[in-house]
């Protein structure tokens, strides 16, 4: 016979496993009421912002540091001042590059969002839309890429090196073969 204690962890248990099957079955509640349903209110004021939202990692997890980071750490690293204004302008210039790709890449994404949403998308216009947004999502990652090695470029081994400490990579083939001797 069954002691009480033990119908009541079985049937917590049970309570526990249905919820969690019924929110497997719903993954995508609540998303349906985004304005632009492919994008969250956090990845739009990302890409407005010109913020790297993990495009870089390849990159940053090989050794190539972004310049916001190193700006962020800019003491720590013991950065000098021609460093840390070469840094920021390369920061300012990333951002200028980013800004206008991220409003290019959220209005795609409100277009194809529309022609879902009107009924009116066709294969040819899918195709068409989703190339777009492909061009300029390659576009962006390029641009924050391409700053994390021109900054790797500016720094020294070991400033290189306390990066990766500092961002909690040590042990990691962190870093890239071309670099600034100070």
């Amino acid at each position: 016979m069954m002691k009480p204690h033990m119908i009541a962890g079985l049937s917590m248990l049970v309570l526990l496993i249905d919820g969690a099957a019924a929110q497997s079955n719903q993954p995508y509640a609540g998303m349906q009421t985004r304005p632009i349903k492919a994008l969250s209110a956090q990845q739009v004021g990302d890409l407005k912002a010109g913020r790297g939202m993990g495009l870089a990692l390849a990159a940053e997890l090989n050794g190539y540091p972004g310049p916001m980071h190193v700006l962020e750490l800019a003491d720590r690293l013991g950065l000098t001042e021609q460093q840390r204004a070469e840094i920021k302008h390369m920061f300012d210039a990333m951002k200028a590059e980013a800004m206008p790709l991220g409003e290019q890449l959220i209005a795609q994404e409100s277009e194809l969002d529309r022609l879902f949403a009107s009924r009116s998308i066709t294969p040819d216009r899918l195709t068409a839309a989703t190339a777009a947004i492909g061009a300029s999502q390659g576009a962006l990652r390029n641009t924050h890429l391409k700053y994390h090695l021109s900054t790797a470029a500016i720094l020294s081994a070991t400033q290189m090196h306390r990066y990766a400490e500092l961002r909690g990579y040590a042990g990691g083939n962190h870093q890239p073969q071309h670099h600034r001797q100070h």
